[in-house]
């Protein structure tokens, strides 16, 4: 089988391609610098040096493929959501043009909300340009937030000793996905093509509070009392415009974390259980966590 993955230097395509290659398939691994794609390439792969928003690139890479795998990069330097739509309309017109049967998209949980969720509401924009693919079949894969989402808060932890943000306090709900465990996931289905359709893939290796995310990670860097604090949105927005954020994508980041405490994010999840979750659980995190915050 012959298979094209983008963003392939990421946390979650390299460990995806590697697994395609270990199964003995071909694969075209898509980035903007050879030298963070040699180690693929070491392994089997054929790189291919562009830019994802370039259409006739696309177009030139995905042809012959049997499965293509799509991510959006985040858009931080966007004014508005419509970045993420008008790439995955790039992504549809190179699929369309070569004919290509199969799509594994990443999204996030959250994008069944076409607003409120801030960047994730942009993922939903690029699913629905994707489902527009009527000969295709197409799997949106939507994990939770992001273990590694949490080494951003690595200055907070050690110089205020609290861990926080607007998504609400600390008996708030937290769904919680680990990049390996998203790759798995995202290797399996594209070695056994077996979706039909267009299609949603819950990927959640952890369901926990917030609360206890502070006292998991706390304990593991040597701080058992680490508490979690609510931010308000003020806060949270003078904090990410202090670290030099756009104010338009700040805004967008701030809605999301009113989604999360609303628990509107999480909602569809939740109504569409029993779901597998993954490996990675809060506590085998944190042993990662601490390594890091102790190298910081």
């Amino acid at each position: 089988m012959k298979y094209v993955i983008t963003g392939a230097a990421g946390n979650i395509s390299k460990p995806l391609a590697e697994q395609l290659l270990a199964a003995g398939n071909e694969v075209t691994v898509i980035g903007r610098n050879a030298e963070n794609l040699q180690s693929l390439v070491d392994q089997g792969a054929k790189a291919a040096i562009g830019e994802l928003e370039d259409e006739a690139f696309l177009t030139a890479t995905f042809a012959g493929a049997d499965a293509v795998y799509t991510m959006i990069p985040p858009q931080y330097a966007a004014l508005d959501l419509s970045a993420y739509g008008a790439l995955a309309v790039k992504y549809a017109t190179a699929i369309k043009a070569n004919n290509i049967k199969y799509v594994v998209n990443l999204s996030s949980v959250g994008a069944h909300m076409p607003e409120g969720c801030g960047p994730v509401s942009g993922l939903y924009r690029a699913e629905q340009e994707l489902n527009k693919l009527t000969e295709v079949k197409v799997l949106h894969l939507r994990p939770g937030y992001f273990y590694f989402n949490l080494y951003g808060n690595l200055s907070m932890i050690k110089s205020m000793n609290i861990l926080g943000n607007n998504s609400g306090d600390g008996a708030a709900k937290i769904l919680l996905s680990h990049p390996v465990d998203i790759a798995a996931a995202a290797a399996e289905e594209l070695l056994k093509l077996s979706f039909k359709d267009h299609s949603v893939r819950y990927i959640v290796s952890d369901e926990t509070t917030q609360g206890e995310v502070a006292k998991v990670i706390g304990n593991a860097v040597g701080k058992p009392d680490l508490p979690w604090v609510p931010f308000s949105d003020e806060q949270s927005s003078e904090g990410m415009l202090g670290a030099g954020l756009p104010a338009a994508m700040v805004e967008k980041y701030v809605e999301m974390g009113v989604a999360m405490r609303r628990g509107k994010m999480w909602e569809h999840f939740l109504q569409t259980q029993p779901h597998e979750f993954g490996k990675t659980k809060l506590a085998d995190f944190a042993k990662e966590f601490a390594t890091v915050y102790q190298a910081s």
